[in-house]
């Protein structure tokens, strides 16, 4: 059996589009990358397995022209934690577009922040000389309690932290 070119260029191409999509804010189109990935890994593994045989497990065939098992093996735990992640960004697709109406990943102003900040070792951050906005958030036994009524008129009023 010749070796053909098809199956390597199909399988880049996959990777290929898969990580473009990745790559993206929307997360529909970080699902669909990663769909994308797992194929192109589903047919990487199928391609390792070399020419198709007889069943290992009939035991009909001599050992040399029974196909091996292993990518078979592999082919369907790859499809399985596919599936398990595509289940898992799907939900947080669905629950960011009942919370905020939108899927696609902001900008985060407290990352910029920190990393906007000088590199400085954490061993040698003296809190006394940092700049207000650098200091290290208080404690949570250091914050301040807002008394809140509760919502249902028989409960007494409590402290709750927001």
């Amino acid at each position: 059996m010749t070796p053909t070119i098809v199956f390597p260029v199909l399988i880049g191409g996959l990777y290929a589009a898969g990580i473009y999509l990745l790559l993206d804010r929307s997360l529909t189109r970080v699902l669909l990358g990663f769909l994308l990935l797992g194929n192109a890994t589903n047919l990487l593994l199928l391609s390792t397995g070399g020419p198709g045989g007889m069943a290992p497990i009939l035991g009909y065939s001599e050992p040399e022209d029974m196909s091996d098992p292993l990518p078979q093996a592999l082919i369907l735990t790859a499809i399985v934690i596919t599936f398990g992640v595509a289940a898992f960004v799907l939900a947080m697709i669905h629950r960011s577009w009942r919370l905020a109406r939108n899927e696609a990943v902001s900008t985060d102003e407290e990352d910029r922040r920190v990393a906007a900040r000088s590199a400085t070792d954490a061993d040698e951050l003296d809190p006394d000389e940092l700049a207000p906005e650098d200091r290290p958030a208080g404690h949570a036994d250091s914050l301040p309690v807002r008394r809140i009524p509760a919502d249902d008129v028989d409960l007494p009023v409590t402290g709750v932290e927001r």
